[in-house]
Order: structure tokens, then sequence, then C-alpha cells
């Protein structure tokens, strides 16, 4: 594998509009980032990722947009913009901005002339299908519900949208769209950004012509998935969108990624990969059911150790993952893979470390530095997000009470994530002057920023201690290029594995549970590096780890 500048670094996720309040409105903005741009060099960050704040009118967060070349009004301007890229320079850090080009904003010049003109070049921009005497050109459900198919205006014509009906697809068959597409790329790299994160990608590539798929609900509609299994050809838009724009930069790209077909890894992330890197969303998928999230089965710690051992050993040394226990669209993952009532600083770190030290690339998202938890939604009028309205539907349509729907909802809703970051104790956790956008989570005045950074002892202090051991010249050429060698993986609630490097190799032992739990060590060790407790119980190569003990020894 070829060694690249982005490797040994630690990447941070920021979902702009829940970080920092700098005016007052309820929203995050870019001067507020800035602000904070401190914060996360102490951290160790070297890498950040921003959700979207391009212009758009937010019907999904901002991944519905509408002029790819501004900042919306909300988030600040483009002043502000290449102030924070100048100010991340200053640092030494690197900004990467989400590029959504499957689908844009309704509210895109784009759309709007093909409202007016479908059978002109703007109609071309998207998947428009005749009305056929009330039938759809295909069965295809919607990510976030409902038909994929829309009436256009008031012609005569419908148009194709994969995820909201806000989000008409485009035509990435048309090579005028690829040529769009790239020229915005090659702007914003232009402009001193260091690479993107790739939005949703698998779904550029259609399998055409349209054609109903087997009903896999009462609404007569089909997963979008089995659409996505039969679709060919998708490495020709991605290695073509690669040499037309990331090469020429030398930038890194992360693919959001779910569908890769066997045998394609190399061609994703080989050494001439279409991306830098993709997403291990193993773990975040386990359990998913295509009837909705009422019906998914709840990981266990087992379940968690086998699909990240499972997600290294497909990569091997083919090239180089991007490790998430959360993001902007799951729940926390302290709440996720913690078992429910075993949710404490010392399991929180230990979901840490497991993560960190895989091989690959670490992204830590918002807040997750801290240990924040799912917020406990007390009535559905208090959701935002788009996704988890519908899948309370779903719920109350397959039989649940309004309070088992909406318990589902508090488990699995992409407001968890996205409710305020909480810097302190004080209203709104610090975040904001005004009224947050999104209620902020009652235990801000017990999880908090403030209250973490200067207690060695916190889940922030145990986050630095990661990421120094990263940077440590002395063990980074382990922990960033080193082999990973899976331990006792038959051992229950017990995840253990070893980064072996050139010179140094170090193992990584996690008691997965509340009860204590002994191993023995193959030999002894030289050097304890990291521990969650301040203490080891052992008798001779005998450890008795603690509850959710995780230790990182030096061997």
């Amino acid at each position: 594998m070829q060694k690249k500048w982005w490797q040994e670094k630690t990447a941070y996720q920021i979902y702009p509009k829940s970080f920092y309040d700098s005016n007052g409105d309820g929203i995050g903005d870019i001067q507020g980032i800035i602000s904070k741009l401190d914060y996360l060099q102490d951290l160790g960050v070297d890498i950040i990722w921003l959700s979207p704040i391009y212009s758009s009118p937010l019907a999904d967060q901002g991944y519905d947009i509408s002029d790819y070349y501004n900042i919306d009004p909300r988030f600040g301007t483009m002043e502000d913009m290449d102030e924070l890229l100048m100010e991340a320079k200053k640092r030494g850090m690197y900004i990467l901005m989400d590029l959504v080009v499957n689908h844009c904003s309704d509210e895109h010049e784009w759309f709007k002339m093909a409202m007016k003109d479908p059978e002109g070049k703007y109609g071309k921009y998207f998947y428009l299908e005749d009305k056929k005497d009330g039938e759809l050109p295909c069965n295809w459900r919607s990510y976030f519900g409902g038909s994929c198919w829309e009436p256009l205006s008031d012609t005569d014509k419908l148009y194709l949208h994969v995820f909201h009906k806000k989000q008409p697809d485009l035509n990435w068959e048309n090579p005028e769209v690829r040529e769009e597409v790239y020229k915005n790329i090659n702007w914003w790299l232009e402009k001193g950004l260091s690479g993107f994160r790739i939005d949703a990608i698998i779904n550029i590539k259609k399998a055409l012509p349209f054609k109903n798929y087997e009903p896999d609900r009462a609404d007569g509609l089909s997963n979008i998935a089995h659409m996505l299994e039969e679709a060919e050809g998708v490495g020709e838009f991605l290695g073509e969108m690669r040499d037309r724009t990331f090469k020429k930069y030398d930038a890194f790209t992360v693919g959001e990624v779910f569908n890769d077909k066997e045998g394609e890894l190399p061609d994703f992330i080989g050494d001439n990969g279409y991306f830098s890197s993709m997403f291990d969303f193993n773990e975040t998928i386990f359990g998913q059911n295509e009837k909705g999230w009422y019906a998914h089965t709840q990981i266990t710690p087992n379940d968690y150790k086998k699909c990240c051992f499972d997600a290294q050993k497909r990569v091997g040394d083919i090239g180089y993952l991007s490790n998430i226990i959360e993001n902007h669209d799951e729940p926390r993952g302290v709440s996720h893979y913690l078992p429910e009532g075993e949710v404490c600083d010392a399991s929180k770190k230990l979901l840490g470390a497991v993560n960190f030290m895989l091989r690959g690339l670490p992204f830590i998202y918002q807040g997750q530095e801290l240990g924040m938890e799912n917020m406990e939604f007390t009535s559905i009028d208090e959701v935002d997000d788009i996704s988890s309205l519908e899948e309370y539907r779903v719920a109350i349509d397959a039989g649940l009470t309004e309070a088992e729907a909406l318990k589902v909802i508090s488990k699995f809703s992409r407001d968890n994530a996205r409710t305020p970051m909480q810097w302190d104790d004080s209203e709104n956790a610090g975040f904001t002057t005004g009224t947050p956008w999104l209620a902020a989570n009652p235990n801000y005045s017990r999880i908090n920023a403030k209250s973490q950074i200067e207690n060695s002892d916190s889940v922030f202090s145990f986050y630095k201690q990661l990421i120094a051991l990263r940077k440590n010249p002395v063990y980074q050429e382990a922990v960033v290029y080193g082999e990973f060698i899976p331990e006792w993986e038959d051992q229950n609630n017990l995840m253990a594995y070893y980064r072996k490097g050139q010179e140094k190799t170090l193992m990584v032992v996690a008691n997965f549970q509340m009860d204590g739990q002994t191993v023995t060590l193959p030999s002894s060790y030289k050097k304890l590096l990291i521990n969650n407790y301040t203490d080891l119980a052992q008798d001779g190569n005998d450890l008795q780890l603690k509850g959710y003990q995780v230790i990182i020894l030096e061997i």
C-alpha cells in the first residue's frame, strides 16, 4: 500500500448546524467553528469534515443543495469559509466538505429550468419519465419512504428522487452533468479544500431501463437496494471523477459506500482506487431489517467484535478504511453499542479504544469525545429528522403503540447525533445564547466539554491519550500501518487484537461486559501504554480485568 499524507492523521466530523452558534440565532455557523479550532487542536484533530453548509432549503439538513458555489446565509458567507480555510491551515489542519452529487435540490437552477422546459437541455440533467395511466415507471421505495417518483409540477412527467422528494436525482448518464460536477469539485480544491466526504455515491448508477422488483412491504414498493444489486458500471463514473479532479490535487476522499460488490474493494480503495478511503459500516448496518427500525435486532458486544474483525480481515492490506462509532446519520454510539444500563465512563472509553486502535483512519463525530448519549424523546413533536418521522409512521402502521413507536425513534433517530454540542452546563449547553434549532439533551449539565477538559480521568482526556499514542513517533508505525491480528476471537465479551508493526507490537485487550474477566497473556508485556482504570490486577501473565476495562500494551 502506498503511503499518503493523510494516513497518520485523526479526523473529526462537524455537523455545523449543531456545533457552535456565534451569533445567537440558534443555528451553528462557520464563525462558531473557527472559534473552536483551538479546542480541536488541543484534542489532537488534524482533518475536519464539515457536513453541508452550501445554500439549501434544508429539507434534508443541507443534503439538498440549491447552489454548489455558495454558502447558506444561515451558516455565514464565503468570506467566513475563506477565513476558516486560512485559520485551519495556520494550525496544520485540513478541511473536507461533503460532496453531494447523486442529487441536488428541487430549488437548484437546473431543476427550475427542467420544470420550465422538460424536453430541453436541463430536462436531461434529471430522470424524467412520462405519466402512463396511473402506472409508475417502477416500484422503487425512496430511502425516506414512499415512491421514488413525483409529479414534475404541472407537466405530464414524473421525476426520480431516491431520497426526499425535494432531492431530484441527477442523471449521471448525461456527460454534461458529469462535467458540471467536476468543474465544481475543482473549483473548491483550487480554493484550498483538502478533499471531500462523498455522499451516497453508489446511487449515481441506476439499473436501466426502469423496472419493478418484488415488493417487500404492504405498500407494494421495493427496497432500492435490490436495484443497486443489479446496477453495473458505477466504476466508470467514479474512475473518471477521480482522474478529472481528486488525483490532480492529491485530495483526500472518503466514500459513503454501502453497496460495493464482491471483489470490488481494490477498485474503491486500492492504490489507484476511486477514493482514498471508505467508511466501515459493518457495525452500523448490523441487525437492520427491511421492515423498518422497529424490527431491527439489537447488536451485542460479540456482534460488534465480529463486525469490526470481519471488516479488518476483508480489507487486509488492500487499502485503508475510515473507522467510525457514530456520525450524523446514526444514533449515539455509546447508546447503540453498549448494552442498556451499562453506559458509563469506563464503557465509553472502552468503545473508543477498541474502535480507535483498528487499522484505518479514525473519525470522531462531534461530542463522541465527551461520551454524548442519545436523547430520550417524550413526544414525536420533538423530532425534526425526516427519516425518523417516516419510521414512526411505519412503526405505528405495523401495530406498535405511540409509546412503543416513540421508544424506537429514541433508539435510532438521526436527531440523537444532531442535538447541540454540549460545551458547558449553562443554558442550552453553551451552544447558543438564543433558542436552539433542536433542543439540547438535558444531560448536558452532567456531560459537557468544560467539565472534562481539565479532568484527567474524563472521556475527553482518554480520547486525547488515544490520539497522542497514534502520533507518538515510537508507536506510530505500528498503530497506523501495522498488521491487524485478532486474538481470542471466540471468548465471550472479550475483544482483543494485536497491531504488529515492523519494530513494535501493541495489544488491545477489552473486557466488553460489566462482570470481571481473566485473560492469560501468551507472554509478559513490556509496557502498559493506556488503561481506562487507575490500576491493573495481575498474577504473572494472568490479567484480572474489571468490568469494561480496556488496556493497550506494548508486547
